[in-house]
């Protein structure tokens, strides 16, 4: 959405302040233009702003002339919009700062209100930014030819007129220093402007790191390839003026602006080879995996060589990317820390994709070389990244360029079991490091909102759904990696979570980690329950304390489904029975697992077993789940056999307990079908334990009893 479409629902009384110097009614018709337009970034009253500002104010007044009549205004507003126009074509950067006013204002008070700017203005406001700096170089590099043509010429006349047009210092300043100073300002100006670009480029790299976690990111690299090309453009436009001047210039002078301008190019050249496609972050040894690399000034300074040149792909350890992170670092040679084959490709220009790139289709990583590890890291923890490099000669001084870009940070494994621990490094280092970190650096404690974030964001890309978490998920979540009780969400929210809690430390009475557990959730779902968690028909992040608080007042035959809190991806159902005496008790069926679901599938088994009744809260299981039956065939097949189907069956082998009697203070609600977007959770502190019950799942085909198929008794979980 953009500002103005939030501007536009708030009560007018809240802006009204902000339209003292330009009507309000006037405001309405530019909408959203208004906000498209670089009035901030005109703050200067030189020859640029000054005519940057008349052109604006042209296209200010044929904007909402057309807006009128598009509404259907009368000629009082048309004639309103012409007095506007007579006004501000004295004195168009007044017309400026009003609407840098009035954008500042309207900024502030969305602020007040929604507390952030939508995304879409930021992007915005960061193009217009650059592309006003670009309109300003290309302005000063044509003051400075007019400049030091007329100086060449020798016509004083032209020489005091053009040095009017440029800002100098003092009254005195003769042609030559009005020259230097001239191209002093442009080069710092475009050392600004590369600034911008450089930025522009860290958050693509970050954005493409957090995609590893699920975020959404456009590929699209065009839009900064364009931005490397213009400022080159006016690089070797500006370099031309230097070269020329150098007639005009003090020695010293002119050398220290040559110096200036190498290094915007050395620096621009370096920042813009990058990682295209990522390798996988855990990476398998003797497995195949492609990546590639993009020189987003290939097209402007390889052209059509004889040979390209070719890239390079070697691993290296966090200490190596440390080293070549440094001004003088190692260079090119760094030494491998694992053996890649098909390591060596072209980099070439490709025409129709306007693109200069190196695919690597076949690298295989055949062994890695461990290196000596901190503390308690284990092999999981040990990160190392793809190093590309390659080298050529630029321009007719054959100056020579040596590029490297690293991959994000990964992982190697030699095992599938160290898949998961290996996960989680990913995992922790995409969401938590910061741009142009030190490799691999990351923070050791977050914030648990934080990461509350991150496992949403991973969850719904891992199982591609756009049903999220709740925050009553949170609170589970919390309660099991902060070993905490508490009932009140508020009560974790401004805690931090450690790396170690996270994936280190075994949770308390269970064999395994935090990261551990939630990871086999997350498969279990995108193997086998995407469809029922997008339905909203699971509550999954529950625990067995609070299932019977949710469940113990409700009706025989009421159930839910949640994630098993003491087994790795399974799931099961909970649901209200009667004891002995006719009082309610909780059950909670064996958990079933990913091999489980594939025999039979959860729907269907729900559809098994005559005792489920109401999904909770009060909907009926076959409303619930009837999308998720499948279709059973009746009579006959067309080879003339009658079909066998296995059905599931609780089977017990004692009587329930009768439960004591003791109740929670409060009986909670967690409506999952009616209010998708949030679930009330408020616990009293004397929750009483779930019964403990023995249930078993067979599976039966006509003819044989469900006796017959049962096997040695297993507590259920």
């Amino acid at each position: 959405m953009s500002l103005w479409g939030l501007v536009s629902q708030m009560p007018p009384e809240k802006l009204q302040r902000l339209y003292v110097d330009f009507p309000h009614h006037l405001r309405h018709l530019l909408g959203e233009w208004l906000e498209n337009q670089p009035w901030e970034f005109l703050v200067g009253s030189d020859a640029f702003c000054s005519n940057m500002a008349s052109t604006l104010l042209s296209a200010t007044v044929q904007h909402l002339q057309a807006s009128a009549r598009k509404q259907g205004e009368g000629s009082a507003i048309l004639q309103h919009i012409n007095t506007l126009e007579s006004i501000y074509q004295r004195d168009p950067l007044k017309l400026v700062a009003i609407f840098r006013q009035i954008l500042q204002g309207e900024k502030k008070t969305v602020m007040e209100q929604f507390r952030h700017l939508p995304m879409s203005f930021h992007w915005k406001q960061e193009e217009l930014k650059f592309n006003t700096a670009l309109q300003s170089l290309q302005h000063r590099v044509g003051e400075a030819r007019l400049l030091r043509e007329a100086m060449k010429q020798g016509a004083e006349a032209g020489q005091v007129s053009l040095c009017s047009l440029i800002e100098t210092p003092g009254n005195e300043t003769g042609p030559s220093e009005a020259l230097a100073t001239l191209l002093q300002e442009t080069v710092g100006e475009l050392e600004a402007a590369q600034a911008l670009v450089l930025k522009r480029i860290q958050i693509w790299k970050r954005q493409q790191q957090l995609a590893g976690n699920g975020a959404p990111f456009d590929e699209n690299m065009t839009p900064l390839q364009e931005r490397c090309e213009s400022l080159v453009d006016i690089y070797s436009q500006l370099q031309q003026e230097v070269g020329a001047a150098a007639g005009e210039l003090e020695p010293k002078t002119h050398a220290a602006l040559l110096n200036r301008l190498d290094e915007v190019l050395r620096t621009l050249v370096s920042s813009s080879f990058l990682v295209e496609k990522q390798p996988p972050q855990v990476l398998k040894t003797q497995t195949k995996f492609q990546a590639g690399v993009r020189f987003l000034l290939g097209l402007r300074f390889l052209g059509a060589p004889a040979k390209f040149p070719l890239v390079r792909a070697d691993m290296v350890t966090e200490k190596q990317a440390r080293e070549l992170s440094m001004p003088q670092g190692p260079g090119t040679g760094a030494e491998s820390t694992g053996e890649i084959t098909n390591n060596t490709v072209p980099l070439e220009n490709i025409v129709s994709g306007n693109c200069c790139s190196a695919l690597f289709k076949n690298l295989l990583l055949k062994k890695i070389k461990r290196c000596e590890r901190k503390g308690t890291e284990s092999v999981t923890e040990e990160k190392c990244a793809v190093l590309f490099s390659t080298s050529f000669t630029l321009g007719s001084n054959k100056l020579p360029i040596q590029l490297q870009a690293l991959s994000l940070p990964l992982v190697v494994i030699v095992h599938g079991n160290q898949d998961n621990n290996a996960k989680a490094t990913i995992l922790w280092d995409n969401a938590f490091s910061e741009m142009d970190r030190v490799p691999f650096v990351v923070a050791e404690r977050v914030p648990w909102e934080k990461m509350c974030e991150t496992l949403n964001l991973k969850f719904m890309a891992e199982v591609g759904t756009n049903r999220g978490l709740l925050p009553e998920h949170f609170l589970f979540l919390a309660q099991k990696i902060f070993n905490d009780n508490s009932l009140s969400i508020e009560a974790f929210q401004h805690r931090s979570v450690s790396w170690s809690q996270f994936n280190k430390e075994i949770l308390l009475g269970r064999g395994f980690t935090f990261w551990q557990w939630f990871d086999g959730v997350l498969d279990l779902t995108k193997r086998c329950l995407k469809s029922y968690w997008s339905d909203r028909l699971i509550i999954g992040f529950i625990s067995k304390q609070y299932v019977t608080s949710l469940l113990l007042n409700e009706p025989d035959g009421t159930f839910l489904l949640r994630f098993s809190d003491s087994e790795i991806g399974g799931i099961t159902i909970a649901h209200v029975i009667r004891g002995q005496d006719g009082s309610p008790q909780i059950e909670n069926i064996q958990p079933f697992s990913a091999k489980d679901l594939s025999i039979r599938s959860l729907g269907d088994r729900i559809r098994d077993l005559a005792q489920l009744k109401n999904l909770y809260p009060k909907k009926p299981k076959d409303e619930a789940f009837r999308s998720h039956y499948k279709h059973e065939q009746i009579g006959k097949d067309g080879r003339g056999y009658v079909p066998a189907t296995i059905k599931m069956t609780v089977e017990r082998d004692q009587p329930l307990p009768t439960p004591e009697p003791q109740m929670p203070t409060m009986v909670p609600t967690y409506d999952l079908g009616m209010a998708p977007d949030s679930m009330t959770m408020q616990l009293g502190p004397d929750m009483i334990p779930p019964t403990r019950r023995i249930g078993q799942c067979v599976a039966s085909l006509p003819g044989t009893s469900p006796a017959d198929a049962l096997e040695p008794d297993k507590p259920a979980l």
